[in-house]
């Protein structure tokens, strides 16, 4: 404990240094006023806004469940403290009615508010300063469009010191790098259209990459996967094939893995299910290919053949004990050789989230169960029962760790205390 409260010390005192160099050096931000920079809304543009909207999953942080669509007041639980997102209708007093759409692009590309406030980085301008000017106008043309709901915002409620924003110049100058997306010449059209996508409004970086005690994530460790902060599921990396590397995967495969839900070779459940509910149904073949392009071709590691079965290794009473628990509740969805019926019951034999280091959202899956969500090309979705109130600990640990290691699987055993641990977590 004596360590660890040392190590936050030294963390604390190179942000505020960082912070204090920054604060000297960085130029005030001063509120914008006026209209001066209104847009043209016509019906074609607000349209595209709906759209691009739609991309960026602004629903999914700006709604709460059952209340008024962009009225904000959403609590999002961090490290750091609980973060309360802000009404976004166009109410002149608790909206953004009285913004214009240079505020409202200064905000996504720059992180700073209309009033000259630095924004806390769970709302993902690091991801939004790609957008580009054409795309965040029209945007702000659809938000202006929505009924205005009168809902004051809430204050965060946040530990000392993450309440004090001057901090925040900081992590800018550590973690931040402003600028709109910038074609790559080498590549694609569709390429680039997909690292747009990705990069921006997709801000799939935010889940799919680690953060460190700051809060701020290394460029170069980009989609290497990370536990999602207080959610308790692990995003998988995109750049290993032991994980949801998607290298050997074809670009059909990972379409309809967005924007269906389901494939022939996985299902969505747990965070990303829900964007692909509020968000990536919503987008056409052609987004939805570029993203499947230019996900396919991030830069794979872990090239060399995955580790052999490690069911040698694993005590031959658990190894029982799953096999029957498996046989007594999974095989006739999974199939007896753990083959599936995909895309509606995926495969559990040869399945890089079955078998990738992180045990997490398997064993939450046997717990807690899940759908994937119901889309326009997959409505009916075939869904996963809970088995927590039938399965004690040790089962579960037994039952994972078989669909682990069975059928020449690559995975590791997981144990009862694994198993209890997510107990304790509340389905999402």
């Amino acid at each position: 404990m004596k360590t660890r409260s040392i190590v936050f010390s030294v963390l604390l005192l190179i942000l505020l240094a960082v912070g204090t160099v920054a604060y000297l050096l960085y130029p005030r931000a001063m509120p914008l006023t006026g209209h001066s920079g209104a847009v043209n809304a016509t019906t074609q543009v607000i349209t595209k806004g709906e759209y691009l909207a739609r991309a960026g999953d602004c629903v999914a942080c700006h709604t709460t469940a059952g209340g008024k669509v962009f009225a904000g007041g959403r609590s999002m639980p961090t490290p750091f403290g609980a973060f309360y997102v802000p009404n976004i209708t166009p109410d002149e007093e608790t909206g953004i009615g009285e913004w214009n759409s240079a505020d409202f692009y200064r905000m996504l590309h720059t992180g700073v508010s209309r009033n000259g406030a630095l924004m806390y980085p769970v709302m993902p301008f690091a991801s939004y300063t790609k957008v580009t000017r054409e795309d965040s106008d029209a945007i702000f043309a659809y938000l202006m469009s929505v009924p205005p709901v009168r809902q004051q915002n809430r204050p965060h409620e946040l530990n000392f010191p993450y309440n004090n924003r001057e901090l925040l110049l900081g992590w800018r100058t550590l973690y931040f790098k402003q600028g709109e997306y910038v074609a790559e010449p080498k590549q694609s059209a569709e390429w680039n259209r997909g690292a747009y996508l990705v990069q921006g409004l997709g801000h799939c970086a935010m889940c799919h990459t680690a953060i460190n005690a700051l809060g701020g994530s290394s460029e170069s460790k980009a989609f290497e996967g990370a536990m999602i902060p207080n959610q308790n599921w692990y995003a998988p990396s995109l750049t290993s094939n032991r994980e949801a590397g998607l290298g050997n995967w074809t670009i059909k495969e990972i379409s309809d893995l967005l924007q269906a839900g389901v494939s022939h070779r996985g299902t969505v459940y747990g965070p990303m299910a829900e964007v692909v509910y509020n968000s990536l149904q919503y987008l056409n073949d052609e987004d939805v290919a570029a993203m499947a392009t230019y996900l396919k071709a991030l830069p794979q590691r872990d090239a060399e053949p995955p580790p052999t079965s490690q069911a040698r290794l694993v005590n031959p009473g658990t190894m029982e004990l799953g096999r029957r628990v498996y046989a007594n509740q999974c095989a006739m969805c999974h199939g007896d050789e753990g083959k599936g019926q995909p895309p509606a019951y995926p495969p559990l034999a040869g399945n890089q989230s079955i078998t990738m280091s992180s045990p997490v959202n398997s064993i939450r899956m046997v717990l807690n169960g899940g759908y994937p969500p119901g889309t326009k090309k997959n409505p009916r979705p075939h869904g996963m029962p809970p088995f927590n109130h039938i399965l004690n600990d040790e089962e579960v640990a037994a039952v994972v760790t078989y669909i682990r290691v069975a059928w020449e699987n690559s995975g590791t055993p997981v144990t009862a205390a694994q198993s209890n641990e997510l107990r304790k977590v509340l389905p999402e």
